[in-house]
């Protein structure tokens, strides 16, 4: 729709003189195709808003890609041509193909994606695995618009929760990846029954940052055990890494001692009377009531956040980076935007999520309440797979990953990220309603028509789909780009999971009303074009959220 679009807001700049002109789609295609709210010129013209509509109204012209105006109030409201519509969309569709809704905005451009980055303690659970699932969306919606991707992963290899699953582990021979839950709730309980363990853990830290080999080799073993496990599951989903940045390194690198000088020079750092070196963030508007950020413990050892600002001063030197946070984070990042201000650096663009959420209440690794990506994607694949034996009387074990994994990704990335996601078996594995496996099922049935035609005439006449129902599918594949780059811009890709919804959702309505293969010859060719296109816009909008489009089910 960009062309349509963009005739319309020529002539709005010419006769208005207004710099942006921003266009609403009306509630119902009879009411057109796009709409100007005339309330932004009453002030400066001096009239209402139903006048300044009526008085435009008379000023526009028809042409080849506007065919009518009509004024409805307040509102100047746009239809556009629909057999231009139709060719214009479809033939771009069949021409680009996989690269159909990409304006190519990030080309030249490089962006650094840190995503996941959890502790690395335990098995990832399913509200952890939200960071990651938004994180690659992001990727993919990145590089599909142009842009040169890198995507890191910062490994908390030294923290306080590494220490104590040190701790946990000692005594115990052959510990693996399986074993590092149940390991750390069981230090957790022990340390809260006995804090004198607590002391333990601090000598722990102590000792690793002095350099001591033995702990520093201790350390090492579990973080290489759970990192190889953590991304084993994520890989299992299609996730991958370029760059696996570990805290520890700002530590033998001296990056934290060259951090601390370079914020004595703000004149902003001082020493506590518990001994740790703070930084003084008044003015941040930060509402705390001692808007202070710690850097390190009373014995010198350093925080984590002394480490991630080293790491942001070093991301930051690549150019603009993106961070993927729950929201819980939000202050804390708050704090850190703060330090790289005062540091004279850009802060990078922050994605904040909410939690996944059990009935009970938020997942918790301390606590164990909680549900394991690992398992939630075995049962997921079991529930697939009894679906697929119910409906067809067979199992083909690659369909029932494609659909149960992507019931997993479309279940969490559907919700915008500021919303809490319920976590739903039947909600998020049901084949039916705004899942996955409807939106899979929908290009499956295309794919099953596609193969059954054999022979798709190119040349045929796209005027012929003049059917309300062919319009509106023509209209929403018409807005793919737009979606996309809003994805982009906004960072949001359950933009694109709701716009795939609708678009299948239109798909299926059409499908039961109206022949395709049994039509007359020159309708059935526009319309074997039409669902083609669609086809390929659905197969497009999944890939960004990394679910596998299935040629049957």
């Amino acid at each position: 729709m960009d062309d349509f679009k963009s005739a319309i807001i020529d002539f709005l700049k010419k006769e208005t003189n207004l710099e942006n002109i921003e266009l609403e789609i009306p509630p119902s295609s009879e009411m057109g195709d796009y709409a100007f709210p005339c309330f932004v010129l009453a002030k400066e013209w001096k009239k209402s808003p139903n006048e300044i509509a009526n008085e435009l109204g008379k000023k526009f012209k028809p042409n080849d890609l506007i065919r009518d105006v009509k004024v409805i109030g307040p509102y100047l409201n746009f239809f556009v041509n629909k057999n231009k519509i139709a060719e214009t969309t479809i033939k771009d569709v069949l021409k680009r193909k996989e690269k159909y809704g990409s304006s190519n905005i990030g080309k030249g451009k490089k962006i650094l994606v840190e995503h996941t980055s959890i502790n690395p303690n335990a098995s990832p659970h399913v509200g952890r695995a939200r960071n990651a699932l938004i994180g690659d969306s992001i990727v993919m919606i990145l590089k599909f618009q142009g842009y040169k991707v890198e995507v890191h992963y910062f490994v908390n290899d030294v923290g306080k929760q590494i220490a104590m699953l040190v701790l946990g582990a000692e005594g115990k021979k052959n510990v693996a990846f399986k074993d590092l839950l149940k390991i750390y709730i069981e230090i957790n309980k022990k340390i809260e029954e006995n804090p004198e363990l607590g002391k333990k853990v601090l000598e722990l830290l102590n000792l690793l940052e002095k350099g001591d080999k033995k702990t520093r080799k201790k350390f090492e073993k579990i973080v290489s055990i759970c990192v190889k496990g953590q991304t084993e599951i994520l890989s299992e989903l299609g996730i991958k890494y370029d760059f696996f940045d570990y805290e520890s390194k700002y530590l033998w690198d001296k990056k934290t001692d060259e951090t601390l000088k370079r914020l004595e020079k703000t004149g902003k750092l001082f020493i506590d009377g518990f001994n740790r070196w703070v930084m003084d963030q008044k003015g941040y508007g930060l509402g705390m009531k001692i808007p202070v950020l710690v850097m390190t413990r009373g014995d010198g050892t350093s925080l984590y956040p002394l480490r991630d600002i080293a790491y942001n001063v070093e991301k930051l030197k690549k150019g603009e980076n993106i961070v993927i946070l729950g929201e819980d984070q939000k202050l804390y990042q708050e704090q850190i935007a703060a330090v790289l201000k005062e540091l004279e650096l850009r802060q990078p663009r922050v994605v904040h999520y909410s939690f996944v959420l059990l009935q009970e209440g938020k997942m918790s690794t301390r606590k164990g309440n909680l549900v394991l990506l690992e398992d939630f994607m075995k049962e997921a694949v079991n529930k697939a797979s009894q679906e697929l034996k119910t409906r067809y009387n067979k199992v083909d074990e690659k369909s029932a990953k494609a659909i149960a994994y992507g019931a997993v990704k479309y279940g969490i990335l559907r919700v915008s990220p500021e919303k809490n996601v319920i976590f739903d078996w039947e909600q998020a594995l049901a084949f039916e309603g705004e899942t996955s496996p409807y939106i899979q099922y929908a290009y499956a049935r295309i794919s099953s028509i596609l193969k059954k035609a054999k022979k798709i005439n190119q040349k045929a006449d796209l005027g012929l789909l003049d059917e309300k129902e062919e319009q509106e599918l023509i209209k929403i594949m018409s807005n793919f780009t737009e979606t996309i780059t809003k994805s982009t811009n906004d960072l949001k890709p359950h933009l694109i999971a709701n716009y795939l919804y609708s678009l299948a959702q239109k798909f299926n309505e059409y499908y039961h009303l109206h022949q395709i293969l049994k039509a007359d010859e020159k309708i059935r060719a526009a319309r074997l074009l039409l669902i083609s296109s669609v086809r390929q816009v659905i197969k497009n909008g999944l890939n960004l959220l990394g679910i596998n489009a299935l040629e049957r089910m």
